[in-house]
């Protein structure tokens, strides 16, 4: 791991309220945010573009354009695994404060094949929206 650090949704949720300077940036695609839901407060930077899934060539760059380097950056998409590599690529490539949120946004599958169900930013109750506008970086 070559970024900030790794934290849950409640550690996440905690760091965005007490630095002020804090930025959270959702990874998931545009269809994404706009089925399955946003954090209000989030940018959306796509670390893959839909529907092909391919890395995103303009990420840092839209990346910069909503998170400065000195202050606290918090990747989240589904389950943690592409923030984890935004984090990285956030950390290397722009030298940010990077930290990947562990479980993402709608967590880890339970048995029965859902998510939601015993992880995450919405298991954890904190602040979400569905299906509003989302605002895209420019790229």
């Amino acid at each position: 791991m070559n970024y900030a650090g790794a934290l849950t949704p409640p550690e996440s949720a905690a760091l965005l309220t007490a630095a002020a300077d804090a930025v959270l940036v959702d990874v998931r695609t545009l269809p994404e945010l706009v089925y399955v839901g946003r954090v209000p407060t989030a940018a959306a930077v796509e670390w893959q573009q839909y529907p092909d899934m391919t890395i995103n060539p303009n990420f840092i760059a839209q990346l910069r354009q909503v998170a400065n380097p000195n202050s606290p950056t918090l990747f989240i998409c589904r389950s943690g695994g592409r923030s984890h590599y935004a984090a990285a690529a956030a950390a290397a490539a722009a030298d940010m404060r990077a930290f990947n949120i562990l479980q993402g946004f709608e967590g880890d599958i339970n048995n029965e094949g859902r998510r939601g169900q015993i992880n995450g930013w919405r298991f954890h109750g904190l602040a979400w929206e569905q299906s509003q506008p989302v605002a895209r970086a420019a790229g």
